[in-house]
């Protein structure tokens, strides 16, 4: 009985899994799907701006939030900050494709040249947008009860 209560102690249950190692995985499971929201934004908004769907400025805010969002995932990733803007990540990328599918000329882009691409990003941006919030969520929960991470 000595053995198992001193593995809790040091972290890890009757089966010899170690926990603070399951949150570490989790979290870097965060970083790589904002991450990659990220990216898909940048080509999906890219996209837009070529299809004159979006304008293209000097002083296009979404450069600062650009930067906002890549700093938040990249060096604020273990902080309250970090998770509070990856779940603003996953909320972004999982509302493109509502708001595009909504829009008047969806049908024309889908059957247009690269109509493939915007689709496709579309979908993967809902998904991996999707779980992008959970984790982001469930990250802050978790430090919001207080459990380390």
């Amino acid at each position: 009985m000595g053995r198992p209560s001193a593995l809790r102690e040091l972290g890890f249950d009757q089966r010899g899994i170690e926990h603070g190692e399951y949150r570490m995985k989790e979290n870097a499971i965060l970083v790589a799907t904002s991450l990659l929201s990220i990216l898909l934004l940048t080509l999906h908004i890219t996209d837009d701006i070529v299809r004159g769907i979006s304008k293209a400025e000097p002083s296009n805010i979404a450069l600062l939030v650009l930067a906002v969002f890549m700093y938040g995932t990249l060096v604020l990733a273990e902080r309250r900050s970090g998770h509070v803007i990856m779940l603003l990540v996953g909320l972004f990328a999982a509302g493109m494709p509502v708001i595009h599918m909504r829009g008047a000329h969806y049908g024309e882009i889908a059957k247009s040249t690269g109509g493939f691409f915007f689709v496709w990003t579309l979908w993967a941006l809902g998904g991996l947008g999707g779980v992008t919030f959970i984790l982001a969520a469930r990250g802050l929960w978790s430090l919001r009860r207080g459990q380390p991470r």
